[in-house]
């Protein structure tokens, strides 16, 4: 699988479609980065969704992490998990998964990801970015002066990582946060919600390859 791609979608629980079918639906958008995220579900549900959505992105080449359930990530044949800050550490999700399978972790200050970074993280997803319906319990917004101090501390740390900004994303949003040194973005609604999906995210490459000089985390 290619390396982390600057658009990366998240399945959310309140949607017209479900889970498997915004994964479809993302795929065939020309998304190429998936969580499946499904909070409020049972372990049952997850893994069912999870067999139908790894099955979805094997034929579109995409790459399938399970949000927060190790076991069922593993058990799939997922291509990683991402894990919140309250779910199981990543150093222990590691050994479980191995090395080959991509642990990204939710960060919302700098000192959050110092500790994924030593424990070995691949990614952060960093926000949010502003208020945002699609998490309970959102941790205080970060503006896109926020992501340019958080990134611009770890430069003078040469702390290397790819992150990705989440948290109410908009079309707009993904050119200014490439130049404030973000790898890309991580987005649920914008896709969801729109009527041409595979106009949005033709509109989104467009505006990250004119800010793709941008020196990136």
């Amino acid at each position: 699988m290619a390396s982390l791609s600057r658009l990366y979608f998240l399945t959310m629980d309140e949607a017209p479609i479900g889970p498997v079918e915004q994964v479809e639906a993302a795929c065939a958008a020309g998304i190429r980065w998936i969580q499946l995220r499904m909070k409020e579900a049972s372990d049952q549900q997850v893994r069912e969704a999870a067999v139908a959505a790894k099955k979805i992105c094997d034929a579109h080449d995409c790459a399938l992490l399970i949000n927060d359930r190790v076991e069922i990530a593993a058990a799939v044949g997922a291509h990683g998990v991402h894990l919140g800050k309250q779910d199981m550490r990543i150093s222990e999700a590691r050994r479980l998964l191995g090395e080959d399978r991509i642990i990204g972790g939710t960060a919302n200050t700098i000192e959050d990801i110092r500790e994924h970074y030593r424990e070995g993280a691949d990614y952060i997803g960093l926000g949010p970015y502003r208020y945002t319906t699609t998490k309970k319990n959102l941790s205080p917004v970060l503006g896109l002066a926020g992501y340019q101090q958080i990134v611009a501390q770890l430069r003078r740390e040469k702390v290397w990582l790819p992150i990705l900004a989440i948290g109410g994303i908009g079309m707009k949003d993904a050119g200014p946060l490439l130049e404030a040194g973000l790898h890309g973005i991580a987005f649920s609604g914008m896709l969801v919600h729109a009527g041409d999906r595979p106009a949005v995210v033709r509109s989104l490459e467009d505006e990250l390859k004119t800010h793709e000089h941008a020196d990136n985390c």
